[in-house]
């Protein structure tokens, strides 16, 4: 097992967090300490896809560690350096656009503020519908900042979705690996 610890932060793009779920249950079988985090919405809000109670229970159950899901609690992941890495996935082109801004305001968004003043990694495995239109400059502005590091990607549904951008969940651990060693997982764009 790893030592690094792995912050988790999951966002609110609810039709992909099985696929998430299951990347989770592999990055605790590789790490010691796996952290979960939720954006308040993702934490707070049922939907067809599943209640957020039942998230909550998963994300615990999965990783052994209470949630953490409101600002006063991800605020002390940067003066303690709780963690080595720290993912976004799925994270939002909403969740994108307040780290392209530096908008703290959610649990997600402040757990990322937290860790960088610590120059440590943060990974992002997006899932946005408007990747490719109004959420592209904000994916820019993150490509060229240093310590953001972006899990491969592409366009899930080209025909219904044409500006929908999607990670490759099953590609987290390799880019966390990565991540931890400065380096951005290429190829980045997937076709």
């Amino acid at each position: 097992m790893r030592k690094e610890r792995v912050g988790f932060a999951v966002c609110g793009s609810f039709c992909t967090h099985a696929q998430v779920l299951d990347v989770l249950e592999k990055l605790t079988g590789l790490y010691e300490t796996v952290i979960p985090i939720a954006s308040e919405n993702a934490a707070r809000t049922d939907t067809r896809f599943g209640s957020s109670e039942a998230l909550m229970e998963k994300l615990e159950a999965l990783t052994g560690h209470a949630v953490l899901r409101d600002i006063p609690s991800v605020e002390p992941i940067g003066p303690r350096k709780l963690l080595d890495v720290l993912v976004i996935a799925p994270a939002t082109g909403n969740t994108l656009a307040k780290l392209a801004a530096g908008i703290t305001d959610t649990a997600v968004t402040m757990a990322a503020k937290a860790h960088l003043r610590n120059g440590r990694p943060v990974v992002i495995a997006m899932a946005s519908n408007d990747g490719l239109a109004a959420g592209a400059k904000n994916i820019g502005e993150l490509l060229v900042r240093k310590h953001y590091y972006f899990v491969p990607f592409g366009q899930d549904d080209c025909w219904k979705k044409p500006c929908s951008l999607v990670a490759d969940f099953e590609r987290l651990p390799e880019t966390i690996d990565a991540a931890l060693r400065g380096e951005q997982l290429q190829p980045l764009l997937l076709s």
